[in-house]
């Protein structure tokens, strides 16, 4: 009962907001403390202070990831953004030598972790992976008309501007450039002074991919995220019909309790009412003896009443003879 009743405890402590806060505001620091570390000046003069703030921060994830694997136990490693954060931090575990002095550039991932305690990031990057079969497709699309034209202008170009269109390796990168809608006029523009038709392919280029083709991988983003969010809002609502089903069924289990209690008090209740109905019955009403012996007094009243004038009539007639 009582290891239970504290991994209870503990598991309300880590998914409470105020602890979830508290780690947003350490990775925060350490983005902070990442990003003053990369000045030279102040790297050399608070060395120290930023070693020592780097181990408090990494002895904080530490823990962290050690209480929730503690609490969640082989659920924790059912959860991919929990890899995430045990990777993350594992990397920053490793010592630091001149063989693996890489390694010291994955702390700066830590900031990372961000993503997987933000709910509302954690979703956007979940929708992206959910719309990766998707984008394949569109992307594909993508690099085949980039491809394409840059084939096509190779062949149209290359002896106009050699500069832009000398080789496919130049002409993928121009036409990537005018992919991004950026700096395009002047390709255009150099090439038609030689070639005044050159607009019809660029702006054909530009409507087929800018337009149509960028639209559609957006497109593909925005209905993963909208299916993110849906699938979502229906886990809360599960979880909340839920909450409200469990306390429904304890208000009806609280009920059936009462009546329980309720139905087995009856037969003694049924058993003490009987009792005093029958000690009614056998007992008899104040004033009922009075009232008969009033009534024989009365009536033997009247009797001696009848007999003393039945004999004063016997006697006036005896007179009268």
């Amino acid at each position: 009962m009582g290891l239970p009743f504290q991994r209870e405890r503990l598991r309300v402590f880590i998914d409470s907001p105020v602890f979830q806060r508290a780690v947003i505001a350490v990775i925060a620091l350490n983005g902070l403390s990442l990003g003053l570390e990369t000045s030279h000046e102040l790297a050399d003069r608070y060395a120290t202070a930023f070693l020592v703030i780097d181990r408090a921060i990494l002895a904080v994830f530490v823990v962290e990831i050690i209480l929730r694997i503690a609490v969640h136990g082989k659920a924790f490693f059912r959860d991919p953004w929990n890899w995430f954060d045990l990777v993350i931090v594992g990397m920053a575990l490793v010592p630091a030598s001149e063989s693996v002095s890489i390694l010291r550039l994955f702390r700066f991932l830590r900031v990372l972790r961000l993503i997987s305690v933000v709910p509302g990031m954690r979703r956007v990057v979940s929708a992206l992976f959910a719309a990766l079969p998707g984008l394949a497709s569109a992307v594909v699309l993508l690099l085949l008309s980039l491809y394409t034209a840059s084939v096509i202008g190779e062949q149209l170009f290359h002896e106009v501007a050699p500069r832009y269109f000398g080789d496919l390796g130049r002409s993928l990168f121009t036409m990537f450039t005018v992919l991004t809608v950026e700096g395009w006029p002047e390709v255009a523009e150099d090439v038609m002074t030689k070639e005044p038709l050159a607009w019809i392919f660029f702006a054909t280029f530009i409507v087929i991919t800018a337009f149509f083709v960028l639209n559609l991988l957006i497109g593909v983003i925005v209905s993963a995220m909208e299916a993110e969010v849906n699938a979502q809002r229906w886990k809360d609502d599960q979880e909340l019909e839920l909450q409200q089903h469990i306390a429904v069924m304890n208000e009806i289990r609280a009920l059936n309790e009462k009546v329980d209690r309720l139905a087995a008090q009856l037969p003694a209740l049924a058993d003490a009412a009987a009792r005093d109905r029958r000690s009614c019955d056998h007992q008899p009403s104040h004033g009922e003896a009075p009232q008969a012996e009033g009534g024989r007094t009365e009536g033997a009243r009247t009797e001696g009443a009848q007999t003393k004038g039945a004999q004063a009539e016997a006697d006036g007639r005896r007179q009268g003879e």
